[in-house]
């Protein structure tokens, strides 16, 4: 049975405040729903399947008590200049040397797993950014690209290989869909 992570509860103080922080990151608002004294905004970072939830009467936690919740993006660099450009105080970046100990920049080798910056929301709760560039083995199951970015490179890459495969048949290939969903399997994100 599928167990998929939906949301993250955020304890905040104001509402509003938050709300506009993370909107301001560019990320994307799904909800703001009010029922009797309660309130729930429910936000979702770009590409992300997984979403935030905020609001009133929704958690007795402290406000800022989420700590080092993972984000993971392709390039550190740019996440990092993405979001301090939208308002965010995000860390230089870092990672850990040799000894596990955390050293400053990235990765000497842009190590997949090796590489973060953090920040924080208004009330404290806080975001670790990791450049992951190639998924451990087994780690995501199916065909899968981290972006709509990515679907797009893969499928004018899927094209223009399936026009090589018709150069070579002579053909036109009515059965192209299957050709496509075959090649993207095999060259799918790690």
């Amino acid at each position: 049975m599928d167990m998929k992570l939906e949301v993250v509860v955020l304890p905040v103080t104001d509402v509003d405040r938050t709300k506009h922080f993370y909107k301001a990151l560019g990320w994307r608002e799904d909800a703001d729903i009010t029922f009797g004294t309660s309130r729930i905004v429910q936000l979702t970072p770009p590409g992300s399947p997984t979403s935030i939830h905020f609001g009133t009467g929704i958690t007795d936690a402290t406000p800022g008590a989420v700590r080092n919740t993972y984000l993971v993006v392709d390039d550190i660099e740019a996440a990092r200049k993405e979001l301090t450009g939208h308002g965010a105080d995000v860390s230089e970046v870092f990672h850990r040397d040799q000894t596990g100990a955390f050293a400053p920049g990235v990765h000497p080798d842009r190590g997949t797993y090796s590489s973060f910056a953090s920040f924080s929301d208004p009330d404290g709760n806080t975001w670790q950014l990791q450049e992951v560039t190639t998924r451990l083995p087994g780690r995501v199951d199916g065909v899968t690209y981290g972006s709509t970015q990515r679907l797009e490179d893969a499928l004018r890459e899927a094209a223009a290989a399936h026009g090589e495969h018709e150069k070579e048949t002579g053909q036109y290939d009515e059965q192209w869909p299957a050709w496509y969903a075959k090649y993207m399997a095999e060259h799918q994100d790690a």
